[in-house]
């Protein structure tokens, strides 16, 4: 029991140390590997995204997303000359990118951080200093991630809502046009009863009629 705690207490420090630590790797950008801030967060990737897009451009900066079917960098989001002041005063160029982090897992998601300056790589004038201002910012978009994640789940229970709404508008005009299928056809059957009614004493008239000619064949042959 014990030994099952701790080992739940170090799984849980463990990937508390996991997510939301940034490190320094590489991706392929621009035709080459380029030196990345990286940082994993147990969210979406498209929560995450819209996080980091969003606190840049609330810094004035507007980020342009590569596009295109054979263009190898699709899904970079380029901001030019921007100035992020949690990391630098100074204007430079920041290239995201954003991945979900496995094919089975979607609620994790990895953000790389490229930093260029006048088109070249800007990390490899950094001081440790400034390596920790990257990694700092990007650690710091945890309550960012949060609420945006938040946000794409308002939207989906927003759909999931408007869903059953227009579910529940079928079920009721299904209800009525029944309930007028029901109505036609109770008038019908009411029509046909007293069709048959009628019928009924048409061919009771038709017999009296009928025997009173038969009637009159026995009288002629006496």
């Amino acid at each position: 029991m014990i030994r099952g705690l701790l080992f739940l207490v170090v799984t849980t420090c463990f990937l508390s140390v996991v997510y939301g630590q940034a490190y320094e790797s590489t991706i392929e950008y621009d035709k080459k590997k380029q030196n990345a801030y990286t940082i994993d967060y147990p969210y979406p990737a498209e929560a995450l995204e819209n996080a980091i897009v969003s606190k840049i451009e609330k810094m004035g900066a507007k980020g342009k997303t590569e596009k295109g079917l054979f263009n190898r960098d699709k899904g970079f989001i380029v901001f030019k000359s921007a100035r992020i002041s949690d990391i630098s005063d100074n204007a430079m160029d920041y290239i995201i990118k954003v991945e979900q982090k496995s094919r089975k897992d979607k609620d994790a998601s990895v953000l790389y951080m490229i930093v260029n300056k006048d088109g070249d790589d800007a990390s490899k004038t950094f001081e440790s200093s400034d390596v920790s201002r990257v990694k700092n910012f990007l650690e710091s978009l945890q309550p960012d991630v949060e609420a945006a994640n938040l946000e794409l789940q308002i939207k989906d229970q927003e759909d999931i809502v408007v869903k059953a709404e227009k579910k529940l508008k079928n079920l009721k005009d299904d209800q009525g046009s029944m309930e007028k299928k029901i109505k036609n056809l109770q008038d019908d059957l009411k029509k046909n009863a007293k069709n048959q009614e009628d019928a009924q004493k048409d061919i009771e008239n038709q017999k009296v009629l009928l025997e009173n000619l038969k009637g009159k064949r026995k009288s002629n042959d006496q």
